[in-house]
């Protein structure tokens, strides 16, 4: 198979997520600190690690392969590059927010008003979806210092906890994009290498689907192994097993993490019993 080469976040919350990523798919990865690449020992893969800023022009220019960055940053960013599967980690908001004693309540308001932001691409679309006449100063870093100083009357950044915002006096007023990590991948990849890539995206996939599901097993009584078959399809089907006990069945299934109290109350009230609930390691369609 033909090497590919991904670029992550050198430093940073996306680091740790984004290696324990790629190790949970199977590849061995020593990677130093402070090291700027590094190879997996068993997966035709290089790890490039990149300042977050200047991945997508590496996407751009095709030296990377493919990234795992936020979507706030391929929004700002990214121009045409292509995600290829959403990733579930690193989840932040790019939000407005305003000194607390504002007497700003929503983006209308900011009409001619200064806002401060490291996001100008994403805040001008958000201004220009709402028809608002806004002035906008691009800042590197240390945004929410800005309206203190006088220089804007509000801001435009990520908000993870809200911490940062309540130590700076400000408040969160509107959101204007939902983030997470994200693959993503250079249009124009080669054939061979398309192979790898290829194989390394099951790989993933395999990972966030077991991530998303438990194995679980119960006791059913026979009489009673429609109703409970209904509320449990699996993957195709539950799979159902005579017990030595007369009358009863093991069943067993695959639910999804979002529904998972749900379905175990309506399984209780359809009489099954002794619920056991497993992890997935890896789940393979």
């Amino acid at each position: 198979m033909k090497k590919l080469t991904i670029a992550v976040q050198k430093s940073g919350r996306l680091l740790d997520d984004s290696l324990q990523l790629l190790r949970e798919c199977g590849l061995k990865i020593d990677a130093a600190n402070g090291a700027l690449k590094s190879e997996a020992s068993n997966f035709p893969l290089e790890i490039l690690f990149l300042r977050n800023s200047d991945i997508p022009q590496y996407i751009k220019d095709g030296v990377v392969d493919l990234a795992i960055i936020g979507e706030n940053l391929l929004v700002e960013k990214g121009g045409d590059i292509e995600t290829l599967l959403p990733l579930g980690f690193s989840k932040c908001k790019v939000s407005l927010a305003v000194p607390k004693s504002s007497s700003i309540q929503s983006v209308k308001d900011f009409e001619g008003q200064r806002i401060a932001t490291s996001y100008p691409v994403t805040l001008q679309k958000y201004l220009d979806e709402n028809k608002v006449n806004a002035e906008i100063h691009t800042i590197s870093g240390s945004v929410e210092i800005a309206p203190n100083i006088g220089l804007a009357d509000g801001i435009c950044d990520i908000v993870s906890s809200g911490n940062t915002l309540f130590m700076n006096g400000l408040k969160e007023l509107e959101i204007i994009l939902r983030s997470q990590a994200v693959l993503v991948a250079n249009p124009k990849v080669s054939e061979e290498k398309q192979v790898t890539l290829n194989k390394l995206v099951f790989r993933i996939k395999a990972v966030l689907a077991s991530k998303n599901s438990k194995y679980i097993l119960l006791n059913a009584p026979n009489d009673r192994l429609d109703e409970i078959s209904a509320i449990l399809p699996g993957m195709r089907s539950p799979t159902i097993l005579p017990l030595a006990e007369s009358g009863w069945s093991s069943v067993h299934s695959v639910i999804g993490e979002e529904q998972f109290w749900d379905t175990i109350d309506a399984l209780k009230d359809a009489g099954a019993e002794g619920i056991l609930i497993v992890p997935i390691e890896k789940m393979v369609n």
